[in-house]
């Protein structure tokens, strides 16, 4: 008979997961937020207080509208990336998400996103009022099942319809001062509505072998950059004539459409500059579609400042 060694019958000993500190998972759960993106949505909200209230909103309602909706932004993102966790390891800008990199459960993902969701709507009840806290569950469940589940893998189009729950933190922050709605808010929805496409789009421009991969069919995966960029202009020719038409609507001080005028001229200026190259015959990372990416950023941050600025003035 033969002796089998103990060399031969022992398997390796299973080496235990390393613990992770609480820091880090932490870091990982506040990432499924998507920080960067709240901030962007934090920026229209509180200058439409201002608006709403004609000079300083009240603290406490003002804490709480800003509060619940950064928690309403975070469940909605962070269930995006449980519905996304299959497409973000494709992609380069996407594959050190906390699902991607296996740093939190996607069942551990969901709950947080539902706990957080929960949580949001409750309390823009309690310290806004019933029409804020309807309005911030309606923008986390189009965010999570038209656009996430419904749109964004099926149309080219999904950004146009799908942003418009990045428009809703606009009618939110009014509501929560007015406890209704009124034209002004409408007409700062209409502006981040038509200034969404023409953002992601560019950034869609340099990312668009990322997309491609992943089989969304984002405007850049599926047209030329020439289409792109003409529907990119007429967007933003949109963006900058909607933000003109809250200086009649709100009877704003001459400060908001000065503003706006000089923002607009340079945001026009870029995304015709963008077109130029193309007809230079330059193409791809040479169009510079980051550039306008990032301005365009600004362009939102700086019209909503002047927002909150102007009826302080009146």
């Amino acid at each position: 008979m033969t002796v089998l060694t103990n060399r031969q019958t022992t398997a390796p000993a299973p080496q235990p997961a390393p613990r992770r500190s609480l820091g880090a998972v932490v870091k990982a759960y506040v990432a499924l937020t998507k920080p960067r993106v709240i901030e962007l949505l934090l920026i229209t909200t509180l200058p439409v207080m201002f608006l709403a209230a004609g000079g300083l909103p009240p603290l406490w309602t003002a804490l709480g509208v800003m509060l619940f909706g950064t928690l309403s932004a975070g469940s909605a993102n962070a269930l995006n990336c449980y519905i996304d966790r299959d497409i973000d390891v494709k992609m380069r800008r996407t594959r050190k998400r906390p699902l991607a990199r296996h740093q939190v459960t996607p069942r551990n993902a969901l709950i947080f996103g539902i706990v957080l969701g929960v949580l949001s709507v409750l309390g823009m009840w309690l310290t806004a009022n019933l029409v804020a806290a309807a309005l911030n569950l309606s923008a986390i469940l189009f965010y999570v099942f038209v656009y996430s589940m419904f749109l964004k893998r099926r149309t080219s189009q999904n950004i146009v319809w799908g942003g418009l729950a990045g428009c809703m933190p606009v009618v939110i922050g009014w509501s929560g001062i007015t406890g209704g709605l009124e034209w002004t808010p409408l007409v700062l929805f209409g502006v981040v509505f038509f200034w969404t496409p023409p953002h992601t789009w560019t950034l869609a421009m340099r990312y668009k072998e990322d997309y491609a991969a992943a089989g969304v069919p984002m405007l850049p995966v599926v047209a030329t950059e020439r289409r792109v960029l003409v529907h990119s202009i007429v967007y933003t020719w949109l963006t900058v004539l909607c933000s003109l038409l809250l200086w009649p609507v709100a009877g704003t001080t001459l400060l908001y459409p000065v503003v706006a005028i000089v923002l607009g001229v340079v945001c026009l200026w870029e995304i015709h500059r963008m077109l130029a190259r193309l007809n230079a015959g330059k193409t791809g990372v040479d169009l510079r579609p980051m550039r306008f990416f990032h301005w365009s950023n600004a362009y939102l941050a700086l019209l909503f400042l002047a927002v909150a600025i102007d009826p302080l003035l009146a």
